[in-house]
């Protein structure tokens, strides 16, 4: 009886089907090589033929193909920053001036000689009266930077040494305007400008070379020193307004009954300090 339901479910194709299935899931050698066997028979298709032929599913070949690019890119900044280094050693070599020793730096005593203006004593241009003192005409305006800061240097040079200045502000008085330019006859005269002993030297550049080779000591040897103690009348300012028309440059005038210019003070209704610019 049993035999003939087993020998019936043999003859069944469906049986067949699922016995030969349950065996190759317990069998394990067949099932690997049945896996291996369709991986192949996928992989020697032409669809998929060049995707696993490829180097990113070839280790070898990646690994191989991954260290010569790396190497390749490697060389190729070195020899860019060679280059580069050459190009930045050829850069300096064009700007960069030839190191000198110390003793070639420093001027010869032609060089300052012709510099240094020789005709101090015999200057064509002379302040008569200021024999006795440095004489500066400046201005305190800020309009030109350049020219405000040599004023500036000029002044804080000849206070270092504390002599007698004079100080001739020419934004403050117009007078002393006219007057430089009727020194050096011309109208277009640069500031600042030094007079020493009533000769004339020059500007700031004249001044500070002076100082820097020495000379500027000997010029002023034998001036009379600046008072200790500012002045008692302008402190130091040499103006000081108009006590006779308060500042205002009018004054009213009774016989004519209408107000007139104030005679006194100049355009800023300023009076130059007598203690000072005597």
């Amino acid at each position: 009886m049993a035999d003939s339901k087993n020998h019936g479910l043999e003859k069944n194709p469906n049986y067949n089907i699922k016995k030969n299935s349950a065996s190759s899931v317990f069998n394990r050698s067949m099932t690997i090589n049945s896996s291996a066997a369709a991986v192949g028979e996928i992989a020697n298709k032409p669809l998929y033929n060049n995707i696993y032929n490829t180097p990113t599913f070839q280790r070898n070949g990646s690994i191989k193909s991954s260290l010569y690019t790396s190497t390749s890119s490697f060389g190729s900044l070195v020899s860019a920053s060679n280059s580069f280094k050459g190009k930045v050693k050829k850069l300096c070599s064009i700007f960069e001036s030839p190191k000198q020793p110390p003793s070639s730096i420093t001027p010869s005593p032609d060089s300052t000689s012709n510099f240094i203006p020789n005709n101090v004593p015999d200057s064509p241009f002379t302040l008569p009266g200021t024999e006795d003192r440095v004489v500066i005409y400046f201005t305190s305006l800020r309009g030109i930077r350049r020219t405000f800061q040599d004023c500036h240097s000029v002044r804080m040079i000849f206070r270092g040494f504390r002599v007698n200045l004079d100080e001739r502000d020419i934004s403050m008085d117009i007078a002393y305007r006219k007057e430089i330019q009727k020194l050096l006859g011309g109208n277009n005269v640069t500031l600042p400008q030094v007079f020493i002993r009533g000769k004339y030297i020059g500007g700031a550049d004249v001044v500070k070379h002076l100082l820097e080779v020495g000379e500027l000591a000997r010029l002023l040897k034998g001036l009379p020193l600046c008072p200790p103690k500012p002045c008692d009348a302008c402190d130091d300012v040499r103006f000081y307004p108009c006590t006779n028309c308060n500042g205002s440059r009018k004054v009213f005038d009774e016989d004519e009954e209408q107000p007139k210019r104030c005679p006194e003070c100049n355009e800023n209704g300023l009076v130059r300090c007598p203690l000072c610019c005597s």
